[in-house]
């Protein structure tokens, strides 16, 4: 490839904003009382980032991490556990995109024994046309395309990540060069 790839516009960061504080208002509406965030490594940083500055209602947050998938087993596994107990505690867990399902199935299953008073997940994007795993998701900000999405905490080969907008790029360009949208989203 000569030259830089363009990927298209995706959502914009006003948009991201609009629906990040639509979000925080359902949450705080919900819970007047506090809630606990889970925020799940590395893709949701960005988003539960915005999103915790704008929940009006008394919370704390801790981190769970998450391995890929491991190769032909289909099994993640936690490598960064939570700090602290969340038993009888109402938990939000915080994904950027849920998108199989298996990930956040997982993810409840695990949170589940653990004893919280209530376990609820909030998703910025929602890929339900690839959901294999039937997944509750109680706030949700938009019905994610079948594309690839980059930026917002969103990336592939670990980059893009911190771009302030999602952009939608081709996934055949990327696997073939993971650099290849970073001239074109980086100057924009």
């Amino acid at each position: 490839m000569n030259g830089a790839a363009e990927a298209r516009a995706g959502f914009g960061y006003d948009e991201l904003d609009s629906t990040v504080r639509r979000l925080a208002g359902e949450i705080s509406a919900a819970y007047p009382n506090g809630v606990q965030f889970v925020c799940v490594l590395k893709a949701s940083i960005f988003f539960a980032s915005d999103l915790l500055r704008r929940v009006c209602v008394p919370c704390s947050v801790d981190f769970l991490g998450i391995s890929p998938y491991a190769p032909g087993t289909g099994r993640v596994r936690i490598v960064k556990d939570l700090d602290h107990d969340i038993c009888g505690e109402d938990i939000v867990v915080l994904e950027c995109m849920v998108d199989t399902g298996l990930t956040c199935s997982y993810i409840l299953g695990e949170l589940k024994r653990r004893g919280p008073a209530s376990l609820e997940v909030c998703t910025l994007f929602d890929r339900r046309s690839r959901r294999i795993v039937p997944v509750p998701l109680r706030f949700v900000g938009y019905e994610a395309p079948a594309e690839l999405l980059l930026g917002y905490g969103l990336g592939f080969a670990e980059r893009y990540r911190n771009l302030p907008a999602v952009a939608v790029g081709d996934e055949e360009v990327v696997l073939a060069n993971p650099d290849a949208y970073v001239e074109h989203l980086y100057r924009r």
